[in-house]
């Protein structure tokens, strides 16, 4: 094969632009058959979402396989070329590797997929391990998705792994600034990072929408809260794991642009997503924080409850015993008579008291001598 030339353009030929991240995506044009959908058919499974090569910020080129992409960026010495994958197979990352000469480690972690977010530089080729996310309204969950970016002289290419981010709205938005994406692969990289961090906005917001759920049902005594924190603890330990490491890649990446002069306007950008990080990454130490001090207090709440049931069964058992040597001590005083009586009641004609006249007397006065002296013993020992 032969040597490709270096396309890199030079920092002097970087434009200056006015150009301002809009507030909201711009709507995207008609979808070409090479952009007509971000998340591929699992039933007709598309490795390369998009492909496409620019020259001047403008597409055009839009081959529909990687031989073609390759083809015609050699044919284009001022081109870029911006190559969208998803799930990848090992031969296609290959001939990627191949062509524009991609190290092999990086290669291997894009096909395995399940990395730190982290940047590299491997020669004039930065390899880039991003973590997105977005809130999923139904499950009111967190869903985190895996993108791997090739940035070189000439060429940026991404390697998605799950459903987030969508790329394709990233792309129009370029294609719609092409004084911005003129500036070449960075400025790609820029798009794609800024969109990252954009996506963390909402599921910002639902975290905090949760936990304020959270927080009403931990007081109002739902069984099922500590199992709805720990869930949410683990997604805010995915999601640190995604935000944290970015705020030290992004003061690389911005140091590196700084080294290889890159263009101004774009390295202010940079340090607006790097901002946003920050923030982003404060706000995921604070939601963690609170929930371990929810669950602290939801286990605090718990406790408390269980000592009142368990004071209550005491308190419960102890008026049950209380009424029970009341019945115990009415019935032995009342055992007493009955059991004088029954003795005299039996019909044996030799029972010398039958015949007694103080008999009758007698047997009233033991009656009562035994119910006073069992009455006095119990009262003593506050049975009644």
């Amino acid at each position: 094969m032969p040597e490709r030339p270096d396309r890199r353009p030079s920092p002097s030929a970087a434009k200056r632009t006015g150009w301002r991240r809009p507030s909201s995506p711009a709507t995207p044009p008609p979808a070409s058959p090479q952009t007509a959908a971000s998340s591929p058919d699992p039933a007709n499974h598309r490795s390369v979402i998009d492909s496409a090569v620019y020259r001047d910020g403008r597409r055009i080129a839009s081959p529909t396989t990687l031989a073609d992409t390759f083809r015609r960026l050699r044919e284009e010495p001022d081109g870029m070329a911006w190559i969208g994958l998803h799930r990848p197979t090992e031969p296609e990352l290959h001939s990627l590797a191949a062509e524009f000469n991609l190290h092999e480690l990086a290669v291997e972690d894009a096909l395995e997929a399940h990395q730190r977010p982290k940047l590299e530089r491997y020669g004039d080729t930065l390899f880039v391990v991003l973590r997105a996310a977005r809130y999923l309204d139904a499950q009111e969950e967190v869903e985190f998705g895996e993108l791997h970016v090739f940035v070189g002289p000439d060429f940026l290419i991404t390697v998605r792994h799950g459903g987030a981010p969508d790329l394709s709205t990233v792309r129009h938005r370029m294609e719609e600034t092409p004084e911005l994406l003129s500036l070449g692969p960075e400025a790609a990289l820029y798009a794609i990072l800024d969109a990252v961090v954009d996506g963390y906005a909402p599921v910002v917001e639902g975290v905090q929408n949760d936990i304020d759920e959270i927080e009403t049902e931990v007081f109002r005594g739902d069984p099922a809260v500590s199992r709805r924190i720990y869930e949410l603890s683990r997604e805010m330990v995915e999601f640190q794991r995604a935000t944290r490491p970015l705020v030290g890649m992004l003061h690389g990446l911005m140091a590196g642009f700084a080294k290889y002069g890159t263009d101004e306007e774009l390295q202010r950008y940079l340090r607006d997503v790097a901002d946003h990080v920050t923030h982003t990454s404060e706000r995921v130490d604070g939601f963690r924080q609170a929930l371990t001090e929810i669950l602290t207090v939801n286990a605090t709440l718990v406790s408390q409850q269980q000592n009142a049931e368990m004071r209550a069964l005491a308190e419960a058992g102890f008026e049950q015993n209380e009424e029970i040597k009341k019945i115990s001590s009415w019935a032995a005083i009342l055992f007493a008579p009955t059991l004088v009586g029954t003795i005299y009641g039996m019909n044996f004609e030799t029972m010398p008291e039958l015949h007694w006249a103080a008999g009758y007397p007698f047997a009233i006065l033991l009656m009562a001598v035994v119910c006073t002296s069992l009455y006095v013993i119990f009262k003593k020992r506050d049975w009644l």
